[in-house]
């Protein structure tokens, strides 16, 4: 398994991003920076993954941002 990128403040490697409606998607970060979903079953279609938004603190950005 690949490994996962982690938050530049908290350290953790679970995030989630929102769609227009406001609906959460869990995912993870790649160290390639792609990001996917946590359950694979899952589409990101319509879901904005260009700002992720960290579970464990108030951290939110770029997947680039993250370590």
């Amino acid at each position: 398994m690949e490994k996962k990128k982690k938050c530049p403040q908290c350290d953790i490697h679970a995030f989630f991003v929102k769609n227009e409606e406001g609906s959460r998607r869990l995912v993870y970060i790649l160290t390639d920076g792609k990001v996917v979903a946590k359950y694979p079953e899952e589409s990101l279609e319509g879901f904005d993954v260009a700002e992720v938004f960290c579970l464990g603190c108030s951290w939110h950005g770029s997947p680039q941002r993250l370590r």
